[in-house]
């Protein structure tokens, strides 16, 4: 018997036997609650044999006794059992550069075979005329079936489903269901995805019996007139057998049947569905046989609405929609294994963080998935499972012409191309949630994706979305919108000014690789300014990572190359606005403040408030306005609003500020009056925040005018001069500045037998770098700005220290020589007080033409006792100059040591802007207190130094914790975000060119 991976090479050998695509509906009996007596699952326990290439699979391996088969779990992916092992890559092929092959060839040195064994037995036996097959809903990437010693059939196009019938093979009793899976077949070429490349049984296997009468396939259509008053409910069902269908429609009433064998229902005033209220009309489908006897009972949920392009625009329900969207993997910790428990969190999270669509980046996921999504409200671009991003490379290395792109024009594809359209539609079909179809990512164009676009709309109304159209401009019909990736806002808007044919949507933007999401509020803004921008989809939901133990037994989180394996491509797939367990990210909080349904504008007295809901009354919410005075709690103030989608106004806000000298912020907040399926009631939907520093105006007064007591001014400090050291010193403090060190090398504070508690672990150096970000890496910072890390780790003081005796004070100077190309300088100068403070001003003089510096600050290395943090400044999560919209003027708290987010791959982050005062204590309260200047300061309070972050590849590899280093800062460069691969951070978040001053004042406590 011919083997079907004899033929894996060829690119047109897409399926045997399989049979045809149908909707994902479930089939009862009448008597079933919730469970199909109709299905028979399979998941749970196989036998396995594995081989690292088809030449070391068993023969007729169907028939071998499996006694000493490895027991496995199913669903799962071979790479997280311990066999091969897990791969990640973007762009490259994983055989890239071991096996010379070509475009729908595959690598046979290399390309791991899974052989399944299941033996089972039915549940009961098959009744007459019914029919029993098996559907594997995913499969990486290659499936071949055998069903007691019975070839049955083959399939590709893992994420779609893979039935075959069974009915032929079955015995009584024990049953062998046998299956082969490869990692790589030919059609792997345009599986191309940026992901963890698996294999393996990674979806349910189930048994699924057809009656002798069985609605093999439905269609469910909505059509809502005009003026939105009425709606008609189509039901076109596909029979196999002889017999009848009837529906009813729940508080509607039964469809009519129509002459074309389609069953209708008019509903007047109906409840449309939309992302705001999803709300979803029971549909009871039931098939009666001959006899009139009902065999099957098919539940279906049916959301009412009309989505479409409609005066140019993406609506909904005739009103202009914006995708407040993110991409998702299929992606946990388990893999692309995901429950329906862990797939229903995500989004509850996503819905918790204003998100209201999703892209299936870049396949189809499983069918929950989108009845999820229908029941949660999610506006969704489901997306075929194709991407040929190493080819497409070729071809803009110039190394591959147009004409030679795969898929591309090649005839030989296109009936993958097709079929994978097919597969896709009529599974998703029936979902309200699905509004555009996506005919794959990063693959070029062509005339095959012209012809799948050709197919959706022939056999849909939903549009059509590809952005690869925009790389290859020939067939531009293939898409309904445009499309791009990663376009910046203000490109975005050029184009516009002169381009209005279609909508324009960002497939992918906003790239939130490691420490990332800077600036994004130009894209959130641009949505509401101009009418063809739609908004986009964040790259992406949740990082890809896979458990892994290092040598020392600790557990971490493992990302490209960890696993051993090569080619990949590092930390790349670490983009996510949750961390792969799902604890958010501070990415996170900035894309619901972005994303928020109203967006406020706050001031002393009122609040704008513009309704971006497009169908919900802001009197939803409940509003409350707190203010505080520099974080202590003034006044609570309910605010009661109503105001009608897409409306503005501005209302007063019902509190005054007192006039007592201070800092006051007022936060405007609107949260859930109910509770919804996402979130309890009580969760905040939006917030806006005003900072006040009311003006006080002098009181006249007949009274006699008070003698004020003449205040005591505290006493000058004490000053030494050594032979190498400046010593200043007060009654509860002593300061030495040493020549031979360079700088201040003790501050002692409080009274003790040995002195004070020593509050400096080193002297305290000029600071111009962080460890890099993803981001940076991508654009090469390291290298270009690999001079202000030589000028932070060897900065060389030069001549003797300037003394200079002020009547209060004593001023101790120290010039740096830094070591960057052309030369630059740095001043520290500390000003003593005699209660023990110092007043640092920090001189920048950067040489001429160099690049701007990652941060100017100074770093300062503490004891490592001095864990406690509270600064009054932005939070409480980290912030950034250009990711800080989410950040909250208060007073906050946290522990050093949680205070660096573990980024996939450790890198600049823990941040706060903002900041007017912070400390850091150990548990008795002990420690150093950081003031800003006339301008609030940013600080970062980390275990460890940039330089140790830098060198770790992982959390784990960090060392020991020493001490806390205080990095108090003018500035830090904005964390950026547009792309991951050479997009810099906007110039207005770069620190300006040219000599920079930095004041600020630190004390013990």
């Amino acid at each position: 018997m011919t083997h079907p991976f004899d033929r894996l090479a060829d690119p047109t050998f897409i399926a045997e036997n399989r049979l045809p695509a149908h909707s994902d509906h479930r089939w009862f009996a009448p008597s079933d609650g919730g469970t199909s007596s109709f299905e028979q699952s399979l998941s749970g326990r196989w036998k396995l044999h594995y081989a690292k290439n088809l030449g070391g699979t068993l023969p007729e391996f169907w028939a071998a006794d499996t006694s000493t088969w490895d027991d496995v779990p199913v669903p799962a992916h071979l790479q997280l059992l311990g066999y091969d092992r897990p791969q990640y890559t973007n762009v490259q092929y994983p055989w890239d550069g071991y096996e010379q092959v070509v475009p729908g060839e595959v690598p046979t040195a290399y390309n791991p075979v899974g052989s399944y064994v299941k033996d089972y037995e039915l549940d009961r036996p098959l009744e007459p005329g019914e029919r029993l097959a098996v559907t594997f809903h995913g499969a990486e990437s290659a499936v071949a079936v055998w069903h007691n010693g019975t070839y049955v059939g083959y399939g590709t196009d893992g994420f779609t489903p893979s039935s075959f019938d069974l009915t032929p093979t079955v015995v009584p009793g024990t049953n062998r269901l046998a299956v082969q899976v490869v990692k790589f077949s030919g059609q792997s070429w345009i599986e191309d995805q940026d992901f963890y490349r698996f294999s393996g049984i990674f979806r349910d296997v189930v048994l699924e019996r057809r009656p002798a009468v069985h609605l093999e396939d439905v269609r469910v259509t909505t059509t809502v007139a005009d003026d939105l008053a009425s709606a008609v409910v189509r039901v076109e069902p596909r029979l196999e057998g002889a017999g009848v269908v009837r529906a009813t429609l729940d508080g509607v009433g039964p469809l009519v049947p129509r002459e074309d064998g389609a069953l209708a229902v008019v509903i007047d005033g109906p409840r449309l569905w939309s992302a705001e209220d999803p709300h979803l009309y029971p549909l009871r489908i039931e098939v009666l046989d001959d006899d009139g006897a009902v065999v099957e009972v098919v539940p279906q949920h049916v959301g009412i609405r009309r989505f479409g392009i409609e005066g140019g625009t993406l609506r909904i329900n005739g009103r202009r929609v914006v995708f407040h969207g993110v991409n998702r993997h299929e992606f946990g910790l388990q893999g692309r294994v995901m429950t329906r428990e862990q797939t229903e969190a995500d989004l509850q999270l996503m819905k918790r963080a204003n998100i209201n669509a999703v892209r299936t980046s870049h396949y189809p996921n499983s069918s929950l998935f989108y009845e999820l999504c229908d029941r949660y409200g999610l506006y969704v671009v489901d997306e075929m499972n194709v991407e040929a991003h190493g080819v497409w490379d070729e071809i803009v290395q110039g190394r591959r012409a147009v004409a030679d792109a795969v898929p591309g024009d090649r005839p030989e594809w296109r009936g993958s191309l097709l079929a994978r359209a097919e597969a896709m539609l009529e599974r998703d079909k029936n979902h309200p949630s699905i509004v555009l179809w996506s005919c794959g990512n990063e693959a070029f164009g062509g005339t095959g994706f012209r012809d799948v676009a050709d197919w959706f709309r022939a056999h849909d109304t939903r549009p059509v979305h590809y952005e690869g159209v925009h790389w290859d401009p020939r067939y531009p019909e293939t898409s309904d919108v445009v499309s791009r990736m990663y376009a910046p806002a203000e490109e975005i808007e050029k184009y516009l000014a002169s381009h209005r044919e279609k909508p324009y949507i960002l497939c992918e933007y906003a790239h939130a690789m490691g420490n990332s999401f800077g600036a994004v509020d130009k894209y959130t803004e641009l949505a509401y300014r101009e009418e063809l921008f739609q908004g986009g989809f964040i790259w992406d939901f949740a990082d890809q990572a896979v458990p892994l133990v290092d040598r020392h037994g600790r557990s971490f989180l493992g990302y490209g190359g960890d696993a051993g394996e090569a080619p990949h491509d590092g930390e790349f797939c670490g983009n996510g606005i949750v961390f792969a367990d799902r604890t958010p990210t501070p990415k996170l909080a900035e894309v619901s403040r972005l994303y928020q349904p109203l967006h406020l504008d706050v001031s002393d007295d009122v609040v704008r408030v513009h309704n971006r809901n497009l169908f919900t009354d802001a009197g939803v919410y409940a509003g409350e306005v707190v203010v505080r005075r520099e974080g202590v709690l003034v006044s609570t103030t309910p605010l009661a609003l109503a105001l009608a989608p897409g409306e503005a106004v501005t209302v007063p806000l019902g509190v005054k500020v007192p006039r007592a000298p201070g800092e006051y912020t007022i936060d405007v907040t609107f949260a859930l009056r109910q509770a919804t399926a996402w979130a309890p009631a009580g969760h905040v939907v939006a917030s806006g925040q005003a900072v006040i520093t009311p003006v006080v105006e002098p009181v006249e007064t007949t009274r006699p005018p008070v003698v004020e007591p003449v205040e005591t001014t505290p006493r000058p400090p004490r000053l030494v001069r050594g032979i190498h050291n400046v010593g200043v010193h007060g009654d509860h403090f002593t300061t030495l500045f040493s020549q031979v060190h360079g700088g201040l090398q003790s501050y002692r504070y409080g009274i003790t037998r040995d002195g004070g508690h020593e509050l400096l672990a080193s002297v305290p150096k000029p600071s111009f770098w962080h460890a890099p970000t993803s981001n940076e890496r991508g654009w090469g910072m390291p290298f270009e700005d690999g001079g202000w890390l030589l000028a932070s780790r060897y900065a060389r003081a030069t001549g003797t220290p300037t003394v200079v005796e002020h009547p209060d004070s004593v001023s101790v100077g120290f010039t740096y020589e830094l070591p960057t190309t052309p030369s630059s300088s740095c001043d520290v100068a500390y000003r003593v007080f005699g209660d023990g403070r110092v007043e640092v001003t920090q001189t920048l003089r950067p040489g001429d033409g160099l690049t701007d510096p990652p941060e100017l600050g100074l770093l300062i290395e503490t004891p490592a006792d001095l864990t406690r943090l509270r600064w009054y400044g932005e939070g409480p999560h980290e912030s950034y100059v250009d990711r800080r919209a989410a950040a909250r003027l208060g007073v906050w708290s946290s522990d050093v040591r949680e205070e660096l987010t573990p980024y996939l791959r450790p890198q600049e982050a823990g941040n706060h802007t903002g900041v007017r005062w912070a400390e850091v204590t150990d548990a008795r309260g002990r420690g150093l207190r950081v003031s800003a200047g006339e301008e609030p300061l940013e600080l970062s309070a980390l275990p460890w130094t940039p330089f140790e972050i830098e060198n770790a590849r992982h959390h784990t590899e960090l060392p020991p914790v020493h001490r806390t280093v205080l990095r108090p800062a003018l500035m830090r460069r904005g964390v950026g975000g547009d792309d991951s691969w050479g997009a810099r951070t906007h110039p207005e978040y770069l620190l300006p060119h040219g000599e920079l001053v930095f004041r600020f004042a630190f004390q013990g406590l």
